[in-house]
């Protein structure tokens, strides 16, 4: 089973609190079926929500700490029926720690590149009097609406 620090399960609770359970677990119980959905969803999502109907507490604390021990997941939590799961795709963490490619120096970016000019900005419109949504700069006072 995963284990993980306070800090990384405070930002997975984060993570997770949009979520909508993309697994339920009925009155079959945790069957091998079900144990395959939620293997399927950790390896494509990481982090998933599992709804479990019709089980008392200490039910759902034996599911979570068996899908746990099978799957190798992380429990981040478990409020009332809805339990939060964590497995890091490895496939995708090995991607985002490729290392990047060295930058060219700036000598060289500028040997390959012809110089550009700047391109400066256009001077903003002039508001429109007694048009909406546009400031009036008038130093004519406006008419006041009588009562």
């Amino acid at each position: 089973m995963l284990t993980l620090t306070p800090d990384e399960r405070r930002a997975l609770r984060a993570r997770a609190h949009p979520l909508k359970p993309v697994v339920m677990i009925a009155q079959n119980g945790l069957t091998a079926a079900v144990l395959k959905e939620i293997e399927l969803a950790l390896k494509s999502h990481e982090l998933i929500k599992v709804r479990v109907f019709d089980a008392e507490r200490e039910q759902r604390d034996a599911w979570l700490a068996e899908t746990c021990e099978t799957l190798g997941a992380a429990p981040v939590q478990r409020i009332g029926n809805i339990l939060v799961l964590y497995r890091p795709n490895p496939e995708e963490h090995a991607e985002a720690e490729a290392p990047k490619p060295a930058r060219k120096s700036p000598a060289r970016i500028a040997a390959a590149k012809p110089a550009r000019p700047v391109p400066t900005r256009s001077m903003p419109a002039k508001p429109v009097p007694n048009r909406r949504g546009v400031a009036r700069n008038s130093t004519k006072p406006r008419a006041r609406p009588s009562r």
